[in-house]
Protein backbone atom coordinates (compact mmCIF):
# COMPACT_ATOMS: atom_id res chain seq x y z
CA UNK A 1 0.00 0.00 0.00
CA UNK A 2 1.66 3.37 -1.18
CA UNK A 3 1.69 5.88 1.69
CA UNK A 4 0.00 8.96 1.09
CA UNK A 5 2.37 12.30 -0.41
CA UNK A 6 3.33 14.16 3.04
CA UNK A 7 0.75 17.42 3.44
CA UNK A 8 3.79 19.55 2.88
CA UNK A 9 4.36 18.30 -0.33
CA UNK A 10 0.59 18.77 -1.39
CA UNK A 11 1.15 22.52 -0.59
CA UNK A 12 4.10 22.67 -2.73
CA UNK A 13 2.33 21.06 -5.16
CA UNK A 14 -1.01 22.81 -5.44
CA UNK A 15 0.99 26.26 -4.73
CA UNK A 16 0.12 27.85 -8.61
CA UNK A 17 -3.54 26.83 -7.79
CA UNK A 18 -3.84 28.55 -4.54
CA UNK A 19 -5.42 32.09 -3.72
CA UNK A 20 -3.59 34.97 -1.49
CA UNK A 21 -5.33 33.46 1.59
CA UNK A 22 -4.50 30.38 1.12
CA UNK A 23 -0.71 31.34 0.53
CA UNK A 24 -1.06 33.26 3.79
CA UNK A 25 -2.37 29.99 5.59
CA UNK A 26 0.35 27.59 3.78
CA UNK A 27 2.66 30.04 5.32
CA UNK A 28 1.97 29.72 8.44
CA UNK A 29 1.86 25.90 8.39
CA UNK A 30 5.19 25.96 6.83
CA UNK A 31 7.24 28.00 8.81
CA UNK A 32 6.13 26.41 12.23
CA UNK A 33 6.63 22.78 11.03
CA UNK A 34 3.32 22.29 10.43
CA UNK A 35 2.67 22.22 14.35
CA UNK A 36 0.28 25.12 13.55
CA UNK A 37 -2.29 22.99 12.20
CA UNK A 38 -2.54 20.69 15.15
CA UNK A 39 -4.48 23.91 17.04
CA UNK A 40 -8.43 24.49 16.51
CA UNK A 41 -9.56 25.71 12.98
CA UNK A 42 -10.54 29.12 14.49
CA UNK A 43 -7.04 29.31 16.25
CA UNK A 44 -5.21 28.51 12.55
CA UNK A 45 -7.47 31.26 10.91
CA UNK A 46 -6.60 33.71 13.59
CA UNK A 47 -2.90 32.86 13.13
CA UNK A 48 -2.90 33.53 9.36
CA UNK A 49 -5.13 36.33 9.62
CA UNK A 50 -7.57 34.30 7.30
CA UNK A 51 -11.26 33.16 7.75
CA UNK A 52 -12.01 29.76 8.83
CA UNK A 53 -13.84 28.97 5.26
CA UNK A 54 -9.94 29.64 3.46
CA UNK A 55 -8.94 26.92 5.66
CA UNK A 56 -11.37 24.24 4.83
CA UNK A 57 -10.79 25.47 0.98
CA UNK A 58 -7.44 24.62 1.33
CA UNK A 59 -8.07 21.54 3.20
CA UNK A 60 -10.18 20.38 0.10
CA UNK A 61 -7.74 21.82 -2.75
CA UNK A 62 -5.46 19.27 -0.87
CA UNK A 63 -8.12 16.40 -1.51
CA UNK A 64 -8.99 16.06 1.91
CA UNK A 65 -12.58 16.32 3.29
CA UNK A 66 -12.17 18.77 5.45
CA UNK A 67 -10.40 20.52 8.24
CA UNK A 68 -10.52 17.18 10.37
CA UNK A 69 -9.17 15.00 7.85
CA UNK A 70 -6.03 17.57 7.12
CA UNK A 71 -5.18 18.11 10.61
CA UNK A 72 -5.24 14.28 11.03
CA UNK A 73 -2.70 13.90 8.20
CA UNK A 74 -0.59 16.93 9.86
CA UNK A 75 -0.57 14.54 12.90
CA UNK A 76 0.70 11.40 10.94
CA UNK A 77 3.13 13.76 9.12
CA UNK A 78 4.76 14.83 12.21
CA UNK A 79 4.27 11.36 14.07
CA UNK A 80 6.42 9.85 11.41
CA UNK A 81 9.28 12.49 11.07
CA UNK A 82 9.20 11.79 14.82
CA UNK A 83 10.31 8.24 14.36
CA UNK A 84 12.49 9.09 11.28
CA UNK A 85 15.87 9.04 13.62
CA UNK A 86 15.23 5.96 14.82
CA UNK A 87 14.58 4.40 11.99
CA UNK A 88 17.92 5.72 10.42
CA UNK A 89 19.62 4.75 13.72
CA UNK A 90 18.00 1.15 13.34
CA UNK A 91 19.33 1.09 9.62
CA UNK A 92 22.61 1.83 10.43
CA UNK A 93 23.23 -0.92 13.10
CA UNK A 94 27.15 -1.83 11.81
CA UNK A 95 27.87 1.52 12.94
CA UNK A 96 26.04 1.57 16.23
CA UNK A 97 24.57 -1.68 17.87
CA UNK A 98 21.03 -2.25 19.70
CA UNK A 99 22.57 -2.13 22.97
CA UNK A 100 24.42 0.87 22.21
CA UNK A 101 23.78 3.59 24.82
CA UNK A 102 23.22 6.10 21.93
CA UNK A 103 20.52 2.94 20.37
CA UNK A 104 18.66 2.77 23.40
CA UNK A 105 18.51 6.23 24.64
CA UNK A 106 17.37 6.98 21.14
CA UNK A 107 14.44 4.80 21.41
CA UNK A 108 13.48 6.25 24.80
CA UNK A 109 13.34 9.52 23.71
CA UNK A 110 11.66 9.05 20.75
CA UNK A 111 9.11 6.59 22.72
CA UNK A 112 8.27 9.76 24.91
CA UNK A 113 7.83 12.27 22.52
CA UNK A 114 4.96 9.64 20.53
CA UNK A 115 3.65 8.75 23.92
CA UNK A 116 3.79 12.71 24.93
CA UNK A 117 2.04 13.56 21.29
CA UNK A 118 -0.72 10.58 22.13
CA UNK A 119 -1.69 12.43 25.65
CA UNK A 120 -1.83 15.66 24.46
CA UNK A 121 -4.96 17.76 24.00
CA UNK A 122 -5.42 19.98 22.00
CA UNK A 123 -8.16 21.79 23.80
CA UNK A 124 -5.67 22.38 26.93
CA UNK A 125 -2.65 23.15 24.23
CA UNK A 126 -4.73 26.21 22.84
CA UNK A 127 -5.83 27.30 26.30
CA UNK A 128 -2.22 27.72 27.51
CA UNK A 129 -1.40 29.54 24.61
CA UNK A 130 -4.00 31.82 25.13
CA UNK A 131 -2.41 32.28 29.23
CA UNK A 132 0.80 33.11 27.54
CA UNK A 133 -0.50 35.08 25.01
CA UNK A 134 -2.50 37.93 26.81
CA UNK A 135 -0.91 41.10 27.00
CA UNK A 136 -2.99 41.61 30.50
CA UNK A 137 -1.62 38.64 31.98
CA UNK A 138 2.21 38.74 33.89
CA UNK A 139 4.19 35.28 33.32
CA UNK A 140 6.34 33.63 35.68
CA UNK A 141 8.76 30.86 35.59
CA UNK A 142 9.76 28.38 38.06
CA UNK A 143 11.69 25.22 37.78
CA UNK A 144 12.75 22.34 40.19
CA UNK A 145 16.21 20.31 40.61
CA UNK A 146 16.46 19.44 37.32
CA UNK A 147 13.62 21.41 35.66
CA UNK A 148 14.99 24.44 36.37
CA UNK A 149 16.91 24.49 32.94
CA UNK A 150 12.95 24.11 31.14
CA UNK A 151 11.96 27.07 32.94
CA UNK A 152 14.86 29.50 31.99
CA UNK A 153 14.57 28.50 28.45
CA UNK A 154 10.94 29.12 28.44
CA UNK A 155 11.69 32.13 29.81
CA UNK A 156 14.34 33.45 27.76
CA UNK A 157 12.37 32.88 24.68
CA UNK A 158 8.96 34.21 26.03
CA UNK A 159 10.58 37.43 27.27
CA UNK A 160 12.13 38.18 24.27
CA UNK A 161 8.54 37.82 22.44
CA UNK A 162 6.20 39.86 24.82
CA UNK A 163 6.72 41.93 28.33
CA UNK A 164 6.13 41.34 31.54
CA UNK A 165 7.67 37.88 31.84
CA UNK A 166 9.44 37.23 35.01
CA UNK A 167 12.06 34.21 36.15
CA UNK A 168 11.60 33.29 40.19
CA UNK A 169 14.40 32.91 41.91
CA UNK A 170 15.82 29.15 43.07
CA UNK A 171 15.59 30.14 47.03
CA UNK A 172 11.90 29.66 48.78
CA UNK A 173 13.38 32.27 50.83
CA UNK A 174 12.74 34.96 47.88
CA UNK A 175 8.98 33.89 46.91
CA UNK A 176 7.11 36.12 49.52
CA UNK A 177 8.45 38.73 47.71
CA UNK A 178 7.33 37.42 44.30
CA UNK A 179 3.77 36.23 45.09
CA UNK A 180 3.30 39.78 47.07
CA UNK A 181 2.52 40.81 43.53
CA UNK A 182 0.69 37.91 42.36
CA UNK A 183 -2.90 37.86 41.64
CA UNK A 184 -5.62 37.07 38.57
CA UNK A 185 -3.53 38.54 35.78
CA UNK A 186 -0.69 36.58 36.64
CA UNK A 187 0.41 32.61 35.15
CA UNK A 188 2.54 31.01 37.01
CA UNK A 189 4.46 28.21 34.57
CA UNK A 190 5.92 25.77 36.49
CA UNK A 191 7.57 22.31 35.89
CA UNK A 192 7.86 19.39 38.36
CA UNK A 193 9.18 16.19 37.65
CA UNK A 194 10.13 13.01 39.89
CA UNK A 195 11.36 13.42 42.50
CA UNK A 196 8.43 16.26 43.08
CA UNK A 197 9.43 18.63 45.04
CA UNK A 198 7.03 20.00 48.08
CA UNK A 199 8.39 23.72 48.24
CA UNK A 200 6.88 23.73 44.47
CA UNK A 201 3.77 22.15 45.85
CA UNK A 202 3.58 24.70 48.94
CA UNK A 203 4.34 27.43 46.21
CA UNK A 204 1.38 26.30 43.77
CA UNK A 205 -1.11 26.69 46.68
CA UNK A 206 0.26 29.73 48.18
CA UNK A 207 -0.55 31.46 44.57
CA UNK A 208 -3.34 29.40 43.57
CA UNK A 209 -4.51 30.50 46.86
CA UNK A 210 -3.79 34.55 45.26
CA UNK A 211 -6.00 33.90 42.34
CA UNK A 212 -2.92 32.71 40.42
CA UNK A 213 -3.30 30.60 36.62
CA UNK A 214 -0.82 27.84 37.16
CA UNK A 215 0.13 26.37 33.99
CA UNK A 216 2.22 22.78 34.98
CA UNK A 217 4.40 20.49 32.95
CA UNK A 218 5.38 16.94 35.17
CA UNK A 219 5.60 13.61 33.80
CA UNK A 220 2.97 10.54 33.09
CA UNK A 221 2.28 9.99 36.77
CA UNK A 222 1.51 13.77 37.80
CA UNK A 223 2.90 16.21 40.96
CA UNK A 224 0.66 17.04 42.89
CA UNK A 225 0.67 20.56 41.66
CA UNK A 226 -1.86 19.31 39.24
CA UNK A 227 -4.80 20.16 41.87
CA UNK A 228 -3.94 23.53 41.64
CA UNK A 229 -3.33 23.62 37.86
CA UNK A 230 -5.43 25.29 35.51
CA UNK A 231 -3.65 23.50 32.85
CA UNK A 232 -1.57 20.56 32.99
CA UNK A 233 0.90 19.05 30.43
CA UNK A 234 1.97 15.15 31.19
CA UNK A 235 4.92 14.02 29.31
CA UNK A 236 6.69 10.82 29.28
CA UNK A 237 10.36 10.77 30.85
CA UNK A 238 11.95 7.43 30.99
CA UNK A 239 15.37 6.50 29.38
CA UNK A 240 17.96 4.11 30.30
CA UNK A 241 19.73 6.54 32.46
CA UNK A 242 19.34 7.57 36.08
CA UNK A 243 17.97 10.79 35.41
CA UNK A 244 14.50 10.92 33.56
CA UNK A 245 14.63 13.17 30.31
CA UNK A 246 13.06 16.73 29.40
CA UNK A 247 13.02 16.14 25.74
CA UNK A 248 9.22 15.84 25.69
CA UNK A 249 8.47 18.53 27.62
CA UNK A 250 10.61 20.84 25.82
CA UNK A 251 8.73 19.66 22.45
CA UNK A 252 6.00 21.08 24.09
CA UNK A 253 7.55 24.08 25.15
CA UNK A 254 9.09 24.53 21.38
CA UNK A 255 5.39 24.49 20.00
CA UNK A 256 4.06 27.04 22.80
CA UNK A 257 6.99 29.58 21.94
CA UNK A 258 5.97 28.96 18.05
CA UNK A 259 2.44 29.95 18.61
CA UNK A 260 2.73 32.14 21.28
CA UNK A 261 5.07 33.92 18.88
CA UNK A 262 2.46 33.82 15.80
CA UNK A 263 0.43 35.52 17.96
CA UNK A 264 3.00 38.35 18.63
CA UNK A 265 4.25 38.28 15.40
CA UNK A 266 4.42 42.35 15.07
CA UNK A 267 5.06 43.36 18.64
CA UNK A 268 8.34 40.49 18.68
CA UNK A 269 9.42 41.30 15.87
CA UNK A 270 9.96 45.25 17.16
CA UNK A 271 11.07 43.85 20.49
CA UNK A 272 13.69 41.42 18.52
CA UNK A 273 14.45 44.61 16.85
CA UNK A 274 15.61 46.54 19.92
CA UNK A 275 17.17 43.70 21.41
CA UNK A 276 19.57 42.99 18.64
CA UNK A 277 20.23 47.32 18.46
CA UNK A 278 21.21 46.98 21.85
CA UNK A 279 23.37 43.90 21.94
CA UNK A 280 24.72 45.53 19.01
CA UNK A 281 25.81 48.82 21.09
CA UNK A 282 26.70 46.50 23.73
CA UNK A 283 29.05 44.74 21.73
CA UNK A 284 29.01 41.24 23.84
CA UNK A 285 29.13 39.28 20.79
CA UNK A 286 31.70 39.16 18.65
CA UNK A 287 31.51 39.97 14.88
CA UNK A 288 28.50 42.86 16.26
Amino acid sequence: MSRRPLVRDLLKEKEADLTASERKLTAVLVDNSMVAGLQSITRLAESAQVSTPTVIRLARKLGFDGFGDLQDAIRDDIAARIKEPLAKLEAADHDTPPDHIVSRFVAGAMGNINRTLERLDLGDFDRAAEMLSDPARELHFMGGRITRSNAHYFFNHMQIIRPRVFLMDSSPSVWPQSLLDMGAQSVLVIFDIRRYEKELEKLASLAEGQGVSILLFTDIWGSAIEQHAEVCFRAAVEVPSSWDSTLAINFLVEALIAEVQSRHSVSSAERISALEKTIGQSRIFRGI
